[in-house]
């Protein structure tokens, strides 16, 4: 449908019935007919920790930055594109909590049996020694939990009664156990959080020594973008936070550099031809939103609406991130950038900012927590990175509630198309129930469907008009005029 003008209400109220939005052109899937289902994606980024791999983008650009480095690797294709070490995270992650559960309950008392034949070896031993072997093995579970690399990990845990293994030297068995296990235990870090303080509590007082700082506190995303550079950086970057309008001075004054990026980019990453990536085609698809600009004293100092945020570096523009923000999520519409900045990975880049981004605004809109990263296709390659900014869920296609990723991933291995919720008698709660309240917009004057009906015979026209009460909603149906000629 053609959305000439909508509220964010609205919008946010569609994208979580699986709409979304290029320029005013707003579509939804018939996802059990289409050959390509495409799920909506939501990440949740109060809980985000990066992968690996992020935070190996994350350093590449900071040494930018500050030295000027240039990271030799692969160069992405298209925004936020995974790597391949991701794409093997994203299989650990498919195991249920209840075999994560028992795994940390196998590895804690794998720790107590080491400590336990430690100390009948050992014999008499000060309280000194016990305590810091202890604290050592809280090390190690901290270290498995952070998803640092295990061999960063020294302390050498001791065998199990009966293998004359040499002490100084980690058992073969076990690290090979910690390297498999570090990627599953990453997943419960945060559940794991209160146990290990207690553990830290109970050791603390048997050391003579000062207590120890906790080891290995993974840092915060903020921290690891936010990084301070030093004074004689090589290279400045700024983000721009820009109100898609050309009433504004900003986003009027950037137009054209913006535009030039975007051909250039069009036209290097995805091979359009000059005459696809005009002035026209740039502004009906990016510029151009059916969102109305809205403020409000508990939403967001920047207020709701459609955005550009401009990446610029040394004063010129090498990144747009074309967003939405909704009354509960930041929703990412496009990413185009410099190809010739392809070796900063901006498609994961910018991902990360803009969770930051999320959690930022988050701090004064509390019901703004998710970010949306528009359709998951697992069926194409190219759409499945999306996967891997965990945690996130997918959108149930028939009863539109949302159900963890996890979940979702061993069904579409099997089938293409997939009801998520496992509840067989669950039902849409918010369709159309009262087709006749939808409200019409017909002859400059509104009126419901029902009022509506007695002047329009058509049946083809009754067909549409339902059609669409079904696909967006009672709520949405109610509130949104659907304009009949």
């Amino acid at each position: 449908m053609w959305a000439h003008s909508m509220t964010v209400q609205d919008y946010q109220d569609l994208i979580d019935r699986g709409w979304r939005r290029s320029g005013k052109y707003v579509y939804k899937p018939v996802m059990n007919q289409t050959c390509c289902p495409q799920y909506t994606i939501r990440c949740r980024p109060l809980q985000f920790q990066p992968s690996k791999s992020h935070k190996k983008v994350l350093k590449k650009m900071l040494k930018f930055l500050a030295k000027g480095e240039i990271s030799k690797g692969n160069c992405e294709d298209e925004p936020m594109e995974p790597t391949a070490e991701d794409a093997v995270a994203g299989d650990f992650a498919l195991i249920n909590k209840l075999d994560i559960q028992c795994d940390l309950t196998a590895l804690s008392d794998d720790l107590r049996e080491s400590l336990e034949s430690e100390e009948k070896q050992k014999g008499k031993s000060s309280k000194r020694e016990d305590t810091n072997e202890l604290i050592q093995s809280q090390d190690i579970e901290e270290k498995l939990g952070s998803g640092e690399p295990s061999r960063s990990v020294k302390v050498h845990t001791v065998p199990k009664p009966g293998k004359g293994a040499d002490l100084s030297k980690p058992p073969c068995r076990k690290a090979k156990e910690i390297r498999k296990e570090r990627k599953r235990l990453k997943l419960m870090q945060q559940n794991r959080a209160g146990e290990l303080e207690g553990l830290q509590a109970q050791c603390e007082p048997l050391s003579s020594s000062p207590p120890k700082a906790k080891c290995n506190q993974p840092k915060s995303l903020e921290d690891l973008i936010f990084e301070s550079l030093p004074e004689n950086a090589s290279h400045k970057l700024e983000v721009r936070l820009v109100p898609v309008s050309f009433e504004d001075p900003e986003f009027k004054s950037s137009f054209s550099q913006s535009f030039s990026l975007y051909v250039k980019y069009q036209m290097a990453i995805h091979q359009d031809p000059p005459d696809e990536c005009g002035k026209t085609e740039f502004t009906r698809f990016l510029c151009s939103s059916p969102l109305e600009a809205e403020t409000s004293p508990n939403g967001p100092d920047c207020g709701y609406g459609s955005f550009h945020q401009q990446y610029w570096l040394d004063g010129k523009i090498i990144a747009v991130g074309v967003i939405d923000i909704l009354p509960h999520c930041v929703s990412s519409v496009y990413l185009y950038y410099d190809p010739d900045y392809s070796f900063l990975s901006l498609g994961v880049y910018s991902a990360l900012r803009e969770i930051a981004f999320t959690r930022h605004l988050h701090e004064k809109t509390s019901q703004l927590s998710y970010y949306y990263m528009g359709f998951y296709i697992h069926s194409c390659p190219k759409m499945k990175y999306k996967g891997q900014y965990r945690p996130s869920d997918l959108l149930c296609p028939e009863t539109y509630v949302w159900v963890p990723i996890e979940q979702c991933l061993p069904s579409l291995e099997n089938s293409k198309y997939c009801r998520f919720n496992q509840d067989s008698e669950a039902v849409d709660e918010g369709r159309s129930k009262e087709p006749d309240r939808l409200q019409v917009l017909y002859k400059k004057a509104i009126m419901p469907y029902g009022v509506y009906k007695k002047q329009q015979k058509d049946p083809r026209d009754e067909a549409a008009v339902l059609q669409y009460a079904a696909l967006v909603g009672q709520a949405c149906s109610e509130r949104m005029l659907l304009f009949r000629n």
